[in-house]
């Protein structure tokens, strides 16, 4: 599936969550040409290496042509300016103001440009108080409410993933693809503006709908993200890995307890006090059995309970194995072990398709060519570490 074949990215993405996003597009197809910083991406410096290159980085960025820029530079910006006229789609990825600081905000490039989409990731969005904060990942999910549970008698944790992030890289795909098929409407482009921290706010659904009830009797659902709800929840195993129950729901908890020998109890699925005593209970059976007997146990019964794997352990399961999640893309670093996205083509037939990520401004001259930069121009820019 190759959807985006012709369509050009200027991608200023870096480190996760931007890299990401071109990544998809790329894998749709599109020509995706990053522009770096002279000294590359800052990403590439970042452990665990894969030789001298950052394993995250190799990662992200398959599928991207490399061209180093310096964009403080005059001469710098108007190479810039030359590849966005072209381009179809800009990657915008910086505190509102920077680019146009530097003569290359998004109004002057699309006047240049009518049909270019400008996808504007930032942390905050491009308007309100907060739009020139700087924030990391922790903090978009703070401000989302996505740390602790919503009756705040959890206390907050730190995730082991990235929520905000990628999830913020999902939704500048899902708006660049429908600014695109605007485009083709009526033949001009749009600026997409995409919240790192709205896009959190998305995960928090389940939590935000309790807004709208009207309910006076005072009576509370059953807590599923609270720790409370006990066939919800989270059993360590006999040797110490655990296992999560997810059947909050009459049929996958009356599934669970077939499975099990367990009475098949409705009231498990109520709130109150009794589901502590349900929860020991249920902490003792898991506790009977060693993590591979679950497992086993989990390959044989439909009842949605599934043991919690490490990342370390996802290329052998066979699950992910089956639909190719995971393949290897031949590269100067040898054989690159890469994840797919659900939308990426997979498997040895399609394998093809894929290019390795680039070495930093490995593609900058072939680029600069196809905007119309002479020979003696490009070597000039790269006398003068325009770029590299």
């Amino acid at each position: 599936m190759r959807p985006l074949e012709g369509i050009r990215i200027l991608d200023l993405g870096r480190l996760i969550p931007g890299p990401y996003a071109t990544m998809v597009l790329g894998d749709l197809g599109a020509t995706v040409d990053k522009v770096e910083e002279i000294d590359g991406d800052p990403i590439r410096q970042w452990y665990p290496r894969r030789g001298n290159e950052s394993a995250l980085f190799l990662a992200l960025n398959r599928n991207k042509r490399s061209i180093c820029l310096d964009l403080k530079k005059e001469e710098g910006r108007v190479a810039f300016r030359a590849l966005a006229r072209r381009a179809d789609v800009l990657f915008d990825p910086f505190r509102p103001g920077v680019l146009d600081r530097l003569g290359l905000g998004h109004a002057s490039l699309r006047e240049g440009n009518p049909r270019l989409v400008v996808c504007a990731f930032s942390s905050f969005g491009q308007d309100g108080p907060l739009a020139q904060r700087t924030a990391h990942e922790l903090a978009y999910l703070a401000r989302a409410g996505l740390l602790g549970d919503p009756t705040g008698s959890v206390a907050p944790e730190i995730p082991y993933c990235s929520l905000a992030g990628i999830g913020g890289a999902i939704w500048c795909v899902v708006g660049i693809l429908a600014a695109l098929a605007e485009r083709a409407r009526t033949g001009v482009g749009r600026i997409v503006d995409i919240s790192i921290t709205e896009a959190a706010m998305g995960f928090t659904t389940p939590s935000l709908g309790a807004l709208l009830a009207d309910d006076e009797s005072g009576k509370h659902g059953l807590d599923v993200s609270g720790g409370t709800c006990a066939p919800y929840q989270i059993y360590t195993t006999k040797d110490g890995r655990h296992i999560a129950l997810s059947a909050p729901e009459r049929k996958s908890w009356m599934a669970f307890c077939e499975s099990v020998g367990l009475p098949g109890d409705l009231s498990a699925l109520e709130p109150g006090p009794h589901q502590e005593a349900l929860r020991n209970r249920l902490d003792t059976l898991f506790a009977s059995r060693t993590f591979e007997e679950w497992r086993a146990f989990c390959a044989n019964a439909d009842c949605c309970l599934e043991p919690i794997a490490f990342p370390r352990e996802l290329p052998d399961d066979p699950q992910h194995r089956a639909r190719h999640f995971f393949f290897e893309l031949p590269s100067p670093w040898g054989p690159l072990l890469q994840f797919a996205t659900p939308v990426t083509d997979r498997g040895a037939a399609h394998s093809f398709s894929h290019t390795p990520p680039p070495r930093a401004g490995e593609h900058t001259e072939m680029i600069l060519r196809e905007a119309g930069f002479s020979p003696d121009q490009i070597a000039t820019m790269r006398a003068q570490r325009i770029i590299a």
